[in-house]
């Protein structure tokens, strides 16, 4: 029974092992720095530390890539996120979105905070300090709001 333990964590050591040898690429695609949320919006300077503190790592060009995602299986669950997020939302593509996409993401944005299906639970595992606080969410809904309602009036 012994040896049957040892030889199967040996496998199992040495198919990790040999993972670690298929990564997925991290990239942070260049950003234009005219096409940013930051460059386009009204980002008032509480609402750009809560974006940055929890929402950047997946939603822009600019992620900062932990040390767990250098080691597989957990490189392409972390590259597949944030893959996945930036297609979805990209805070560093915003400038390209038509203003009535740009609406939708808004309004988007507050009902996946309000409804805590973002940030994903499995990033707040690793990082508690992008978790969002109920004035965090508030202010974050206040903004995208305001943000709405501009340019729903520049469209007029």
């Amino acid at each position: 029974m012994k040896k049957i333990v040892t030889r199967t964590l040996l496998v199992l050591f040495a198919l990790l092992g040999v993972l670690q040898f298929v990564q997925p690429e991290r990239t942070n695609p260049p950003v234009q720095a005219n096409q940013t949320l930051q460059a386009t919006t009204q980002v008032p300077a509480e609402v750009s530390t809560i974006l940055d503190r929890s929402c950047n790592d997946c939603h822009s060009s600019q992620t900062r890539w932990p040390w767990y995602s250098h080691f597989a299986p957990a490189s392409w669950l972390v590259v597949h996120d944030v893959n996945e997020g930036r297609a979805e939302l990209s805070f560093s593509e915003w400038g390209s979105y038509p203003a009535k996409k740009a609406e939708h993401k808004l309004e988007e944005i507050c009902e996946q905070v309000e409804k805590d299906h973002m940030p994903i639970k499995p990033y707040l595992l690793l990082h508690s300090e992008a978790r969002l606080s109920p004035a965090d969410k508030q202010t974050l809904c206040n903004w995208t709001r305001q943000e709405r309602a501009r340019l729903a009036a520049a469209e007029k």
